[in-house]
């Protein structure tokens, strides 16, 4: 049995309310196209906008979407 290969991550860190200025330590996923880390991308800016993503090595072309680009990232189709 075959299973498809994860070519790109989403990083996000939640903040936690009750932590002060403190937050959860980074959580990452991984997805096998871009079309449902994006998908998963847009989900988390509801509730964070500390959101990255990007290729996995060693796959290339490598891709690293920055906090600051996330948002236009995401919404591209």
């Amino acid at each position: 049995m075959k299973t498809d290969k994860a070519i790109w991550y989403v990083s996000f860190a939640m903040r936690n309310p009750d932590a002060g200025h403190h937050r959860f330590a980074r959580q990452t996923r991984t997805f096998t196209t871009e079309q449902d880390a994006k998908a998963f991308a847009r989900t988390l800016l509801v509730q964070t906008q500390d959101v990255s993503a990007g290729t996995i090595n060693p796959h290339i072309p490598r891709r690293v979407i920055a906090p600051a680009a996330i948002t236009a990232w995401a919404g591209d189709n």
